[in-house]
């Protein structure tokens, strides 16, 4: 039986295959911060991501339901507050819908969500669903590269994109700290409670899976609109 890895070890293993697999590298993403995407195109991922959104407080519901210890319920619960409290999460999102253009209604009501977007964002919430606690939490560590990407698109958008207007990066620049913290409390959690090699190696495939789904749902987006897909994905 392989002995399970250092925690040191451990964390740079989820870092590794984390980052390599992030969907920063997706083409459609690296269009988005050299400017070359369309309104057209920006509106459509705006619409569809917006899908992803509604499903993350979800998600975290079933977490904290797997869990049994009282002071987990209370930290993680304020992740879903933070999605759907009214001047934040969801509502900073409609507000940068309707800043590129798109009717928030009509994005609320999720009625254009591309069908391949459905179907990845759901795999996610059954993915948390099936899943142990800490690979339930593990899969969540996309957050923990998200800050670098949120700072880079608000550079990103106010230089190629100004006419989305500073009220429409509201949710961007809210996420970064936010994200930031979550993700660097949710690796601590994972790398204390995953005590053997075999719970490391379900952690790091949860985390794997994550990055397959965001990259899936960009690779939606991009063929509805003719672009290139994921010819950049690390297998």
């Amino acid at each position: 039986m392989t002995a399970a890895l250092p925690p040191d070890e451990f964390t740079a293993w989820l870092a590794r295959e984390g980052r390599r697999r992030y969907h920063a590298r997706h083409p459609f993403h690296v269009r988005m911060h050299a400017g070359t995407l369309t309104p057209a195109e920006l509106r459509a991922w705006v619409t569809n991501r917006y899908y992803y959104q509604t499903r993350i407080p979800m998600k975290d519901a079933l977490i904290v339901a797997k869990s049994e210890d009282p002071a987990f319920r209370r930290w993680w619960i304020g992740r879903i507050h933070d999605h759907d409290d009214p001047e934040r999460g969801l509502a900073l999102w409609l507000r940068l819908a309707e800043a590129v253009g798109c009717d928030p209604g009509e994005v609320a009501s999720l009625r254009s969500v591309l069908p391949g977007v459905r179907f990845a964002c759901d795999a996610y919430v059954a993915l948390v669903r099936d899943a142990s606690l800490v690979e339930a939490v593990a899969s969540s560590l996309t957050e923990w590269f998200a800050p670098d990407l949120l700072t880079e698109r608000i550079v990103a958008w106010r230089r190629h994109y100004p006419w989305v207007g500073e009220a429409g990066l509201a949710y961007f620049r809210d996420r970064v700290p936010r994200a930031r913290r979550d993700g660097e409390e949710a690796c601590a959690f994972v790398v204390r409670q995953a005590t053997t090699y075999d719970a490391q190696a379900r952690c790091v495939a949860a985390l794997v899976r994550k990055t397959e789904i965001l990259w899936h749902l960009l690779d939606c987006v991009a063929q509805a609109g003719g672009a290139e897909a994921s010819a950049e994905w690390v297998p």
